[in-house]
């Protein structure tokens, strides 16, 4: 599996990757992530890659002709470009990226945006959703290890990634673990029964109606906490 992240801030991608699972899978030569700055293929003294908007808008764009020769430069590779115009990024195309055969070429974008006419050199347009960032590195980084840990070998247990949030379009239920009681609060009796019959009972009920994957998802959430108090009570 191989990445390239076609970068102005190559240290803001190699900082993130040294750590954790990510670091060890590159360190055993699971995974390669390249980055690649398109200030190398400018041709001015000042190596410009962005100019003022036709059309007088805000904001400095950046040029298509130092993002191409990026993408030419790692070829054959599936380009995707990180915009707010591409397909949301979920799980699904999560497995979709890591059943990809080919590099995958992140293409970040900076400033006020890309010029749209670099679209027509990109195999696909990725999303993470409806906020601004200040640039694609975080997307770029988001997109790489929700890819990343579906490669086997990489969580070290294969089951771990089946039974994550959303590996089956499912928010995963509740998460509880020590001290049994915080600030009044209870881990729910079920968890604590030593039943597996009726701990799975209990998870398969709390994923049914905590799910986030449902419509309700897109309402805003309370601004008071998710527990509820009744939930360590061990009644129904």
């Amino acid at each position: 599996m191989k990445f390239t992240v076609i970068t102005l801030f190559p240290a803001l991608i190699e900082s993130f990757l040294n750590e954790g699972l990510l670091g060890q899978a590159i360190g055993r030569d699971m995974i390669e992530v390249a980055t690649l700055n398109p200030r190398v293929f400018t041709t001015d003294v000042h190596h410009t890659v962005d100019d003022r908007a036709f059309g007088g808008s805000d904001g400095m764009v950046m040029k298509p002709e130092p993002l191409k020769a990026a993408i030419d430069q790692v070829q054959p590779a599936r380009a995707v470009l990180l915009t707010p115009h591409g397909r949301k990024w979920n799980q699904s195309l999560a497995r979709e990226f890591a059943a990809e055969p080919r590099r995958i070429a992140l293409i970040c974008g900076r400033y006020a945006g890309v010029d749209s006419r670099l679209s027509a050199f990109v195999d696909d347009e990725i999303s993470l959703g409806d906020f601004v960032l200040n640039g694609g590195e975080l997307a770029a980084l988001t997109i790489i290890e929700s890819t990343v840990r579906l490669k086997p070998g990489v969580l070290g247990n294969s089951a771990s990634f089946v039974n994550d949030s959303f590996f089956a379009q499912l928010a995963r239920e509740p998460q509880f673990t020590r001290p049994r009681e915080f600030l009044g609060m209870k881990v729910p009796a079920p968890l604590l029964s030593g039943h597996h019959e009726k701990i799975r009972a209990f998870e398969k009920a709390a994923e049914q109606s905590e799910n986030r994957s449902s419509p309700s998802r897109s309402q805003p959430e309370s601004d008071g906490p998710r527990y509820r108090p009744d939930q360590g009570s061990g009644r129904q």
